[in-house]
C-alpha cells in the first residue's frame, strides 16, 4: 500500500468513526433522529432556497462541485469499504464525472410566446421538498446528482438511503450542507435520518409537505413509490443486452463490451449484462474477448458452481454483487491472475445467469442466426425495463430496427454503455435513470413544475 492509499486509508477510519458516534445524536450536518425531524428541517430550508436567486443556487452548486472533487477519493474508499461492492479507482471517476456534467440551474428554462394579445411564459418552479430513495451501489454519487438537479429547480431533498451504505450516504449529505453553508446558503439543503428503515421510507412517501418522490432503486423500491399516491420517478431495474452483428468492428465491440461490463464490477444499471451474437462472429468475438480483453471463459461445470454461488434459492447473493472476476471464481474455487476482469459463457437466453440481471462481472454470450433473431432474443432479455440496451454495428438500418424494437430510454451504439453518461460519449450525467415512468435521464428539469403566465394584450413590443 502506497502512502497515500495509507493516508486515504486512515482518513476513510476517522471519518466513519465520527459518523458513528454522530449518527445516532443527529449532530452531523443535515441528520435527523427521525424522518418527521429531516423533512421538517428541509421544508424550512427550501422557503430559502426558493427565493434564491438563480445565480444563488448555482453558487450552491458549484461549491457542491468542488467539493466533490476533492472528496471523490474519500468518497470511493468509503462505499467501498462500508459496502464490499465495486472498486475505488472507478469509483473516483464517478465522482467526478458527477461533479463535472451534472445539469444545474441551465437546465431551467423559460418558454415564450409573443404576439398581438400579449405575452405567455412557461416558468419552471419547485415543488418544495422532494424525497429521494437511493441504492447502495451508487450511494454518494446518487445523493449529489440528486442534489444538483433539485436544488438548481429551488427544492430541497430529504433522503433515505440504503442502509447497507447509509455511513457513505450521511458524509456526502453532510458535505452537501457544508458546501451550501460555505456559499452563503441555509442549512439542511440535503437532509437524511441516522437509520433508515422501510418504515422511514413509509414515513417520506406519505408526508403531505412531500408531492414528488424519486427512487433509484430495485423493482420493489420503485412500485411502491408509484403506489404511494403521489407523483413518482421511477428509476429501476435493467437487464441491457449488447448486440453485435456481423457488420460490427468485432475487435472493438470486445473491448468495449468488456470495459463497460466491467466498469465499478458491473454495478451501474447501465452496464452490459449479457450479450447476444450473431452465430458467424462469436467465435471470433470471444476469441478477442479471451486473448485481449482478460477474460475467462467458463466451463459447464465451472457455470452450474457459479449458479450455486451468486444465486441463493433464485435470488441474488448480495455477497457476490459488485465483486470482481477474480473474487468470483475464488468462490468457486479456482484460481486466477489479477489480469482476469471478466467471466465469459455460452448459453441459451433462459439460462439464469443471463437472464437475470447479475450486477457482476459475468457475461452470459446467447448466439443468434441471423439479425431478426438476434433482435427477439435482446427484447426478451431486456424483460422490458425499457432501460438500456447496446449494439455494435455499421449498419445505420440495423441500429434503426434495433432502437425501434427494444425501445429503451438509453441505447449506446458503438461503444461502452458508460458513454451514455457523458464518459467518452456526449451528454449529460445522471445515476437517477427513470425508465418506468418516462422520464429517462433525469436532470434538474425532471424536478420541477411547469407553470403558465399569462399577459394580455400587453409587453408585446414587434
Amino acid at each position: 500500500m502506497s502512502v497515500d492509499e495509507q493516508m486515504v486509508g486512515n482518513i476513510v477510519r476517522e471519518v466513519m468513526a465520527k459518523l458513528q458516534l454522530q449518527s445516532g445524536e443527529g449532530a452531523t450536518s443535515g441528520v435527523f433522529a427521525t424522518m418527521e425531524e429531516a423533512i421538517e428541517a428541509a421544508a424550512k430550508a427550501q422557503t430559502y432556497v426558493h427565493k434564491m436567486s438563480m445565480d444563488q443556487r448555482e453558487k450552491i452548486i458549484t461549491e457542491i462541485r468542488k467539493r466533490t472533487k476533492e472528496n471523490a477519493e474519500i468518497l470511493a474508499h468509503m462505499a467501498v469499504q462500508e459496502t464490499g461492492m465495486g472498486n475505488v479507482p472507478h469509483k473516483i471517476l464517478k465522482h467526478h464525472l458527477v461533479a463535472e456534467k451534472t445539469p444545474g440551474t441551465e437546465d431551467i428554462t423559460t418558454t415564450a410566446w409573443s404576439g398581438d394579445r400579449g405575452l405567455t411564459l412557461v416558468e419552471m418552479g419547485p415543488f418544495g421538498v422532494i424525497g429521494a430513495i437511493t441504492p447502495c451501489t451508487n450511494p454518494s454519487e446518487t445523493v449529489i446528482c440528486n442534489t444538483i438537479g433539485m436544488v438548481a429547480g429551488g427544492n430541497t431533498v430529504v433522503f433515505n438511503p440504503h442502509p447497507a451504505a447509509i455511513k457513505t450516504s450521511i458524509f456526502a449529505v453532510n458535505m452537501i450542507n457544508e458546501a451550501s453553508l460555505a456559499a452563503g446558503g441555509p442549512n439542511n439543503i440535503a437532509c437524511t435520518v441516522a437509520k433508515p428503515t422501510m418504515e422511514t421510507s413509509n414515513v417520506m412517501m406519505k408526508h403531505p409537505a412531500i408531492q414528488l418522490i424519486a427512487a433509484t432503486g430495485g423493482p420493489g423500491v420503485v412500485t411502491a413509490v408509484l403506489s404511494s399516491g403521489r407523483r413518482g420517478i421511477g428509476a429501476g431495474a435493467g437487464n441491457p443486452p449488447a448486440l453485435v452483428d456481423t457488420t460490427a468492428d468485432i475487435r472493438k465491440a470486445a473491448e468495449d463490451i468488456v470495459n463497460g461490463c466491467t466498469f465499478d464490477n458491473n454495478l451501474p444499471c447501465i452496464a452490459e449484462k449479457e450479450v447476444v451474437a450473431l452465430d458467424s462472429i462469436a467465435d471470433e468475438l470471444i476469441h478477442y474477448m479471451t486473448s485481449e480483453q482478460g477474460c475467462y471463459l467458463a466451463n459447464a461445470k465451472e457455470q452450474e458452481q457459479l449458479l450455486a454461488t451468486v444465486l441463493k434459492d433464485g435470488r441474488l447473493n448480495r455477497h457476490c454483487v459488485g465483486r470482481d472476476a477474480k473474487t468470483l471464481l475464488g468462490m468457486i474455487g479456482v484460481q486466477v491472475p489479477d489480469t482476469i476482469r471478466c467471466i465469459i459463457f455460452e448459453g441459451e437466453k433462459e439460462h439464469p445467469l443471463i437472464a437475470e440481471e447479475l450486477m457482476m462481472p459475468i457475461l452470459g454470450i446467447v448466439r443468434a442466426t441471423d439479425f431478426d433473431d438476434a433482435v427477439r432474443k435482446a427484447v426478451w432479455l431486456e424483460h422490458g425495463n425499457r432501460h438500456s440496451a447496446h449494439i455494435h454495428s455499421k449498419n445505420v438500418d440495423n441500429i434503426t430496427r434495433y432502437a425501434q424494437a427494444i425501445d429503451t430510454a438509453i441505447l449506446v451504439k458503438n461503444g461502452p454503455s458508460y458513454a451514455a453518461l457523458g464518459f467518452g460519449g456526449e451528454g449529460f450525467c445522471t445515476f437517477t435513470i427513470a425508465s418506468r415512468t418516462g422520464e429517462g435521464l433525469t436532470s434538474a428539469s425532471s424536478f420541477v413544475k411547469k407553470r403558465r403566465c399569462v399577459m394580455t394584450d400587453s409587453l408585446c413590443i414587434r
